[in-house]
């Protein structure tokens, strides 16, 4: 069976594990990636703070095109950098052929 996981800075993912998410901290890129990397196999779904998903954008770009994990950016505790939402945008273009989000 799947799983659902979610990685960054302490603050912002420390009450995941209170609705049963696997909880993985990371403050940098390195760490971040070494995580994914070591989890991808056995979770379905990983969430990832923004902060730390722009700093490793190009390990994230290895997960997507796999079936899994579905990595997700999520805002953390510093805010919303926007990038979930680009991210969601961009799939969106891809899949229909415009952008038919509002801004």
């Amino acid at each position: 069976m799947y799983k659902l996981g979610v990685i960054g800075d302490k603050d912002s993912v420390y009450g995941f594990s209170s609705v049963g998410l696997s909880v993985f901290f990371a403050e940098t890129g390195a760490e971040g990636a070494a995580i994914l990397h070591e989890i991808a196999e056995d979770y379905a779904v990983v969430f990832i703070t923004e902060k730390l998903a722009s700093q490793m954008e190009g390990e994230l770009a290895r997960y997507k095109d796999c079936t899994h994990p579905a990595v997700i950016p999520i805002p953390g505790v510093t805010g919303n950098t926007g990038l979930g939402l680009r991210n969601v945008s961009a799939f969106v273009e891809q899949a229909v052929g415009s952008d038919i989000l509002p801004d």
